[in-house]
């Protein structure tokens, strides 16, 4: 009886996780470094303020933060000495502080409800059941043409 190599002493061509290919690995270590950087800088500063900026990267020597408005950004450099200091505790070596106006990423919206089934669907829902020999695809046809709309429930257009 063979015994299976580990995951991490993989052997032959067959596909890998994402999180094991060397540049994507590397890759996802630095983005999650920066966002812990992000979390911890940010939340030495106010209230008001930490909401409307966000860390983007330490290159070199430098802490680049993005601002949503310039008035933003000079209220981000006046706490410049604050986020060295907080920089420093948590051991990112920096010096100094760029700060780039950028319009924030819009909220993660909710994807839109589905919209509910007609009864026209429902109908054609059912035709195409009853023609479908395999008795778990058709009662999964005839449960999804049960939850339509039917004539009563919808609203009219006159009311």
């Amino acid at each position: 009886m063979q015994r299976e190599a580990p995951a991490s002493q993989r052997t032959g061509h067959g596909p890998q996780p994402i999180t094991e290919v060397g540049p994507v690995a590397a890759l996802a270590r630095k983005a999650g470094k920066l966002e812990a950087l992000d979390r911890a800088l940010r939340q030495t500063l106010p209230s008001p303020l930490r909401e409307q900026v966000r860390f983007a990267n330490l290159r070199d020597d430098r802490l680049v933060f993005l601002a949503s408005s310039p008035a933003w950004a000079s209220r981000l450099r006046l706490q410049q000495a604050q986020i060295l200091a907080a920089a420093r505790a948590i051991g990112a070596h920096a010096s100094s502080v760029t700060v780039k106006v950028a319009p924030l990423p819009p909220p993660d919206l909710q994807p839109e409800q589905s919209k509910p089934l007609s009864p026209a669907a429902a109908l054609h829902l059912k035709a195409a059941a009853g023609s479908i020999h395999d008795p778990e695809l058709r009662a999964m046809f005839l449960e999804l043409a049960s939850v339509a709309e039917t004539a009563d429930s919808t609203p009219s257009a006159t009311s």
